[in-house]
């Protein structure tokens, strides 16, 4: 018998929670050096499961190298409060706030990681990288 790929019980409709939700927007300001590196490390991040409706906990850090502009860290914590409410997966919740550092600032690059509490005898670390690596894509399919 194959193994199961696919769980029923979760739905487009959970898959896609928060993917869109509308955030409070991040601010920069402008950059004044080049050829540095910053790190934000955010350790009470905080989401909703969208299919249990539990909590989950991590640490969110950012890496990015700027270019004309740098991230405005109040507005970023802002930001990063409106998802204590919001149902998204772990995964998706990286790689938006990834897509929206990269929106917001347009740097040279970026990561972002978000190493998960466990839950149930599992702990996730997700990482997401900015430009998005194109050929990871086709290897998907």
């Amino acid at each position: 018998m194959p193994a199961k790929t696919h769980n029923p019980e979760y739905t487009s409709e959970h898959a896609h929670a928060g993917v869109h939700a509308e955030l409070p927007v991040i601010e920069t300001w402008d950059n004044q050096y080049h050829g540095y590196e910053i790190t934000i490390t955010i350790p009470e991040f905080t989401c909703i499961c969208p299919k249990t409706g539990l909590p989950d906990f991590g640490t969110i850090t950012i890496h990015y190298l700027p270019d004309k502009l740098c991230l405005e860290l109040k507005s970023l914590k802002t930001y990063i409060v409106a998802f204590r409410n919001l149902g998204i997966f772990n995964e998706n919740a990286v790689n938006r706030i990834l897509d929206d550092v990269a929106r917001a600032s347009k740097p040279k690059w970026a990561v972002v990681k978000g190493d998960f509490s466990a839950r149930g005898g599992i702990r996730t670390l997700v990482e997401a990288r900015y430009p998005r690596n194109k050929m990871a894509r086709v290897a998907r399919g």
